[in-house]
């Protein structure tokens, strides 16, 4: 069991030397927690077979699970890919640093195989938070880094998140204060003059319609898609991109997804916590602002509003975590309008609960 330091590290004013080593223990080959604007990451240099394999280690993650890799800079980027085209370009101009990721092609030896899972393109960005940026630029590693916390959980806004999952099992966590969008990276993939998108996230398909007109979603990326999940895991497939395959995100209770008119889901979803009550089970409701008054349960927790979902992707994973807390047992969830960061939520939300949605 390892010892966990926590370096405490304020946005405005923090101390280099609280920075600098930090980065030394990812020189060195250690694996470090670290805030980024969307989620909390769980960094090793990508370089490092190792040191990326301790990732997959802390996480309990697949091995067939690609990794994103973090840099700091566009000349760290010319030493992972090999030349892309220009929307690529482009697309890193209008949207880097920020919560947008892009899979190139790789360069053959650049990163270790484990980072890509053995496919011949790379998952990359360059993130838009300060603290992440300096950490990366001091260790002088492009720094491999899936969310901070055991495979499969609701991913880390908090740094005691990653303290209450990853404690004793990674070298260090740099503690920046909550994380901003609340949800990961979109991931894109370039075909031609298109852009696929294998993840949606915090950049929405509306602002990558101003780079190109030819904006498409892979069929994994669209949570109304089960099947087409359900077929990867079958076939056994590596994903082009974290998040594709397995589920994510999910809370220890059982969680279903409600999809429908407001009226018929609110009853719906009270009809069944009062079943689950009567059954001796703790059950909670994930509820929306504007609907928080309509339910009665154990636990009825808001996630945020319809009128800002925004503030919704800010506090979802911060609501499953709670219901954990809580010990919530059946978990019942509204569902969202799929437009603008919605896409993005919906996407966590069905695989939060597992693919099981109901209409009504």
């Amino acid at each position: 069991m390892l010892n966990t330091r926590v370096w405490r590290v304020n946005t405005s004013e923090w101390e280099s030397g609280l920075l600098n080593e930090a980065a030394m223990v990812l020189r060195n080959g250690g694996t470090v927690a670290f805030p980024t604007e969307t989620v909390y990451g769980l960094g090793a240099d990508a370089r490092n077979d190792a040191a990326v394999a301790r990732i997959f280690e802390a996480k309990g993650r697949p091995s067939d699970n690609p990794l994103i890799v973090h840099i700091a800079n566009l000349e760290q980027l010319g030493e992972l890919t090999l030349p892309y085209g220009e929307t690529a370009k482009k697309l890193m101009e209008r949207f880097w640093p920020g919560p947008l990721t892009l899979v190139l092609p790789v360069k053959p030896g650049a990163v270790s195989p484990r980072v890509t899972a053995g496919l011949d393109t790379l998952a990359v960005r360059m993130p838009d938070h300060p603290i992440a940026l300096e950490l990366i630029a001091s260790s002088g590693c492009p720094i491999a880094g899936p969310s901070a916390n055991r495979s499969g959980r609701p991913s880390p806004t908090h740094a005691d998140h990653v303290q209450g999952d990853l404690d004793g099992r990674i070298d260090g966590i740099v503690d920046g204060g909550p994380a901003g969008v609340g949800l990961e990276s979109t991931v894109v993939e370039i075909e031609g003059d298109a852009v696929r998108i294998l993840r949606p996230g915090g950049i929405t398909a509306e602002a990558l319609r101003e780079v190109s007109r030819h904006v498409i979603y892979d069929a994994e990326s669209v949570p109304g898609e089960v099947l087409s999940r359900k077929a990867l895991d079958e076939k056994g497939g590596t994903p082009r991109s974290p998040g594709m395959k397995y589920t994510h995100y999910a809370p220890k209770g059982l969680m279903q997804l409600v999809i429908g008119d407001a009226d018929n889901v609110s009853a719906y979803i009270q009809g069944q916590a009062n079943t689950a009550k009567s059954h001796g089970e703790r059950a909670g409701i994930l509820a929306f602002a504007e609907h928080g008054t309509r339910y009665e349960a154990d636990d009825v927790v808001i996630v945020g509003s319809l009128a800002h979902p925004e503030t919704a992707a800010q506090g979802l994973y911060a609501a499953l975590r709670t219901f954990d807390e809580r010990g919530t047992q059946r978990i019942w969830a509204e569902a969202c309008p799929e437009e603008g960061i919605g896409h993005a939520l919906m996407n966590r939300l069905v695989k939060a609960a597992g693919h099981r949605i109901v209409r009504v």
